[in-house]
């Protein structure tokens, strides 16, 4: 017949020693002799030697004790960069007022090519310019030693109770540490496999909650009545003993951990659920961001192909004017040489014939023959026929405006081809840009008392007569403006508004915090990138200084593309698919919003009103 223990809470049982932790050593000494008795005698482990080693759990206490301490006075997870998720290393602050390693978020603005906040995504304008914090960096490098001081102090004590491998040993084995098979809730102890044999054997070990073996055991004993921890309190959201719901936690809602633990898993798998399915939405955002950078890829490689057409096309007209101006120039000089040689050739010729002229004279001038002589000189006497050569210039070749002609060629050769290419790129571009159309439609809420809009809210237009409107702050006021219902913060956008017949307009973006509420400017600077026409039929780029742009043919439809990554916001001629005039190098921060002016009525003569188009793309 099995031993049967009475595990009364005032038994001197082992396990009630233990439990009590009033003497936990001398509980689990008498455990093992226990465990000895209980086991076979080829399988008894006597002890080695009679050295007392300091109770594990009071060393582990200590230890927690003095990592608290450590951290009570700043959280490590403050010293932390948001991007490397590393102690800071030279430490900047970004004017929204949080903090970076430098390298960080250099590296991070390098690769996204946008200035902004990657934590709270504020957009800065201007890239700023960041210092080291070295308030900051000398904290996170104190920090840093004396995490490195509390790891080695904390390895080398954990170390006398854990295997190599990390593994909890025995409590109850003394000299050579044994690797615990299980931990008891009820001994908060953990056993090898022979100081485990009580527990399967002796009727009331049996009972026990036995799990995989755990190190912080002492945990789960109440601080205070040094009970075991097996309630929670749900209204002060922490462990309790069945002393604890006597007294302090007496009117409290508490549950057996068993059952908490029960709903703690329901909620757990819940939660690991909703994990599971972020996840899936992360990896299908990476598979999309995947085939978004191979798309960009291909773009890019097809946007360097057909500018390297461009340019070989460009080059091939200068080298072609080049080789023609050296031609021409080769040319003439061989026509030069060949005059030269001409000349020379006759020349020489002359020059024969003299000297033939000359042996004969000279001949007759020494002969004695009188009669001879007589006779010869009338045909020697006078000088053989040639040429006059006085009239003949030595010419080298001389090139007045040769090159400067050729250049003119190549010019004009070029400024054709360039005419050409901008007209199909400019086509090219405004069709890709179609591309990102998107359904604008009027804000009511926003428009001016004056402002009258279509019932499908795609038109508007200045009335005589203000409306009896609610003056409320998205409104417009003096100004007679109005924005579109849908914002964008990402992304590119694109739209069409037709502005046949007006005299005056402004169409554009502006951000969702610009001025509604008395004089705005319609600059970047006020927030608003816009194009505008005026009663002189010129059109202006309304930026901080305004800027005149000609147009030859008047837009009967404008088209305004946005793309918020890379601050551009650009204007096109619709009806001959022409770029007119772009915005570039803008941080957006916040949402735009579509933007249009009618400007004011005068009469009935800007009466003609603004109409959001549909995009044929």
């Amino acid at each position: 017949m099995e031993p049967e223990l009475n595990c009364s809470s005032h038994c001197d049982s082992p396990l009630c020693l233990i439990h009590s932790g009033v003497d936990r050593q001398e509980g689990l000494d008498i455990l093992q002799r226990l465990c000895s008795l209980s086991t076979k005698p080829k399988q008894r482990r006597h002890r080695v030697g009679e050295h007392k080693r300091p109770p594990f759990f009071s060393v582990q206490h200590h230890l927690k004790q003095d990592m608290a301490s450590a951290s009570s006075v700043l959280s490590k997870e403050q010293l932390l960069c948001p991007i490397c998720l590393d102690l800071f290393n030279q430490p900047v602050s970004t004017p929204c007022g949080h903090n970076f390693c430098r390298d960080c978020i250099q590296g991070y603005w390098k690769s996204a090519n946008l200035s902004q906040c990657p934590m709270c995504k504020h957009k800065f304008y201007r890239r700023p310019e960041l210092k080291v914090n070295t308030f900051i960096s000398e904290v996170a490098s104190q920090f840093k030693k004396s995490l490195e001081k509390t790891d080695k102090s904390e390895a080398c004590t954990v170390d006398q109770y854990l295997g190599h491998d990390g593994s909890v040993s025995c409590d109850v084995c003394v000299g050579k540490r044994i690797k615990a098979l299980r931990s008891c809730l009820d001994c908060l102890a953990s056993f090898c496999e022979t100081h485990l044999e009580p527990h399967h054997v002796l009727g009331t070990f049996k009972k026990h909650r036995l799990v995989h073996p755990t190190m912080n055991m002492q945990d789960r004993v109440c601080q205070k009545h040094e009970k075991l921890l097996d309630l929670f309190c749900n209204t002060d959201q922490t462990y309790v003993c069945q002393l604890c719901i006597k007294r302090d936690h007496k009117a409290h809602h508490t549950a057996n951990i068993e059952d908490k633990g029960k709903d703690r898993r329901a909620q757990v798998g819940k939660i690991n659920k909703e994990v599971d399915k972020m996840i899936h939405v992360r990896q299908q955002k990476i598979a999309r961001i995947n085939e978004t950078v191979d798309l960009s890829k291909g773009n890019t490689e097809r946007e360097i192909e057909e500018s390297l057409q461009v340019f070989a096309r460009l080059l091939h007209i200068i080298q072609r004017g080049q080789a023609e101006v050296v031609e021409a120039i080769d040319a003439k000089q061989r026509q030069v040489e060949s005059r030269a040689s001409g000349l020379i050739v006759e020349l020489r010729q002359e020059i024969e014939e003299l000297r033939q002229r000359a042996a004969e004279l000279e001949l007759l001038a020494h002969t004695e023959d009188d009669f001879y002589l007589l006779q010869s000189s009338p045909a020697l006497s006078t000088l053989p026929a040639t040429k006059d050569w006085s009239d003949t210039n030595e010419e080298s070749a001389v090139y007045v405006g040769t090159v400067r002609r050729a250049v003119r060629g190549v010019v004009c050769q070029l400024e054709e081809t360039v005419k050409t290419e901008v007209k199909r790129l400019c086509e090219s571009e405004f069709h890709r840009a179609q591309q990102c159309a998107v359904d604008v439609t009027l804000d009511p809420d926003t428009a001016h008392p004056k402002l009258v809009l279509s019932a499908n809210r795609k038109q508007v237009h200045h009335g005589d007569v203000a409306l009896s409107l609610p003056d409320n702050p998205e409104r417009f006021y003096p100004g007679v403006s109005v924005l579109g219902k849908e914002g964008f913060s990402s992304g590119r956008f694109y739209y069409e508004v037709q502005v046949k017949g007006k005299t005056e307009w402004d169409i554009g973006v502006g951000l969702k915090s610009v001025n509604r509420k008395g004089g705005s400017m319609l600059n970047p600077e006020g927030g608003y990138w816009t194009l505008g026409m005026r009663r002189d039929k010129s059109y202006w780029a309304l930026s901080s200084t305004p800027i005149c742009v000609p147009l030859v043919e008047r837009p009967q439809r404008v088209g305004v593309y946005v793309d918020l990554e890379w601050g551009q916001v650009s204007f096109y001629n619709v009806d001959t698919a022409s770029h007119i005039y772009s915005f570039t190098g803008y941080s957006f921060n916040e949402r735009l919003f579509p933007y249009f002016n009618p400007r004011r009525n005068h009469g009935g003569i800007n009466s003609a009103p603004l109409i959001v188009s549909p995009v044929n793309v």
